[in-house]
């Protein structure tokens, strides 16, 4: 999947976030965002996400067409009511059905996305790492357990798109390795894009950077 900024930005009244981000984004790339606390780095992710509209500017999105052309696959341009299909997103400020157990949060999402090879979801809870606490509805989880949720929901989703917005809140260190080895293992053939403050462990993964603060 590739995505094309050209020349986007926000405001919020009469104050830009951000300006003139012109960047392509390829899928044989992984970027990170980087910028400080309210810098506009989430704001940013949620526009290419499609959560928010930008107030200047044009985004376009291509993913490979189950079409063959010879010699590979033809690129078609994906409709922004088309791109939630494309797209697995998880931040901290991410809310869950918190009556729902994991399982349950687990089922939900497949009735929409598919998760990656097929997984089942003894398979997915058993990622998790949270097999003592799956039937335990998620309001009686830790800020921790919470992340691990979001996380394993957007990681082990089928999508060719994964946004990860400052991923590592909330997380201890035993986590924190969790998480890194979930991307390493589910992050063949997709484009992903991780949000930090320059927490370098949040994106080892990470080839390409964008600074939020060369667009000001």
């Amino acid at each position: 999947m590739n995505i094309k900024l050209n020349n986007i930005g926000k405001r919020y009244n009469y104050e830009w976030i951000f300006r003139k981000v012109d960047y392509e984004f390829t899928s044989d790339n992984n970027y990170v965002i980087l910028g400080s606390n309210g810098s506009g780095k989430s704001t940013l992710l949620q526009v290419i996400a499609g959560n928010i509209i930008q107030s200047e500017g044009e985004i376009e999105y291509k993913a490979e067409s189950s079409m063959l052309k010879a010699g590979g696959t033809e690129k078609k341009e994906i409709e922004q009511e088309e791109l939630y299909k494309y797209i697995s997103f998880a931040s901290p400020y991410l809310e869950l059905f918190e009556e729902f157990t994991l399982a349950e949060s687990i089922e939900f999402q497949a009735q929409f996305k598919p998760f990656y090879e097929g997984l089942k979801t003894k398979e997915i809870i058993a990622l998790t790492q949270l097999e003592k606490a799956q039937n335990k509805q998620l309001k009686y989880y830790s800020s921790g357990m919470k992340q691990r949720v979001r996380l394993a929901l957007a990681i082990l989703a089928n999508t060719p798109l994964l946004l990860l917005d400052e991923p590592t809140s909330n997380l201890d260190k035993k986590a924190i390795d969790w998480y890194q080895n979930l991307v390493n293992t589910y992050s063949k053939d997709r484009l992903i894009f991780v949000c930090s403050n320059q927490q370098e462990y949040e994106y080892p993964f990470c080839n390409k950077q964008l600074s939020i603060e060369d667009y000001k």
